[in-house]
């Protein structure tokens, strides 16, 4: 079968399109990932997914063969995709819980592209997090540091260059959702920050049908999973496999963006304190905490 025959099933017109089975998203993934389809099938195919808008059945075929053509990472605990262009968020304090996160025990793999945006590379040198080219090194990483960031351009190549098609196409496609669902260490646990509060959902419901038994998704500082601590969190995911939502209220009366120029240590550890709660609280399966406003 060529993607041509998934390009017909999306794009036949009303009453005659649908919507991929799994099945049909996961062949046709795999045959974009031999970079043998031809280009103008791929530009169609995505294209007409963003316009149709994507189901939780499309994302989970697309991951679970993207996820297929890439080695495990071994010994992950958490899974940390960070796939967001930074425009929204200040300093990338989300690294800091991280590697705390890390530090207390449980294993953290961050992997991800940021575009433009140097500013989550910049930061992992000062916090000792390693920068890893391929799964076997960041595995290698993880059994040493307790942490690695995997970089995926070079980690997982063929899926790169669809994502980095945003280029090509103008427009983000379901490729970047694939890349937040990916969880190369094939982790129990992940957290995902998204910038258009209705993806989370999405990656909820693909993650249940990936079997996955713990996510915790929030709309976060330019799309990272960064909280601000200023404001009520909406979180969405899975708990025991089971679909989950609830709130993390704000931390602080105080109201502040992410990305302000006013350097506030305070609020800074705020962030990072409040972004590790929810992560510890995805790592044991806990639902929200019942306090209302601590200082930052």
């Amino acid at each position: 079968m060529t993607l041509a025959t998934h390009v017909r099933t999306l794009g036949r017109g009303p009453g005659r399109s649908r919507s991929l089975t799994r099945d049909e998203a996961s062949e046709a993934m795999q045959i974009m990932l031999t970079g043998e389809a031809e280009p103008q099938a791929v530009g169609a195919l995505l294209m007409l997914l963003r316009m149709k808008g994507e189901t939780a059945e499309e994302i989970a075929g697309f991951a679970e063969a993207a996820q297929a053509a890439i080695a495990p990472v071994q010994g992950v605990a958490l899974d940390w995709p960070s796939y967001a262009a930074g425009r929204t968020r200040g300093l990338p304090h989300f690294l800091t819980a991280a590697q705390q996160i890390a530090d207390a025990g449980h294993p953290v793999l961050i992997h991800g592209w940021n575009g433009a945006d140097t500013a989550v590379r910049d930061g992992l040198a000062a916090r000792g997090i390693a920068r890893t080219e391929t799964a076997e090194e960041a595995s290698d990483r993880i059994a040493r540091d307790g942490i690695a960031y995997m970089q995926i351009e070079t980690a997982h190549p063929a899926l790169f260059a669809l994502l980095n098609l945003r280029g090509v196409l103008g427009l983000r496609s379901c490729v970047n959702t694939v890349c937040r669902m990916l969880n190369p260490g094939r982790a129990r646990a992940s957290v995902q920050g998204v910038f258009h509060p209705p993806y989370r959902l999405l990656q909820s419901d693909a993650a249940q049908l990936l079997g996955w038994r713990s996510l915790s998704v929030i709309k976060g500082g330019g799309g990272e999973f960064e909280r601000n601590p200023a404001k009520d969190i909406a979180a969405f995911g899975l708990r025991a496999g089971q679909p989950w939502q609830d709130t993390y209220p704000a931390l602080s009366d105080e109201t502040r963006r992410l990305n302000a120029d006013v350097q506030d240590e305070a609020f800074e550890r705020a962030i990072i304190e409040g972004t590790k709660r929810i992560a510890l609280d995805t790592l044991a399966g806990r639902d929200a905490p019942a306090e209302t406003h601590e200082p930052a």
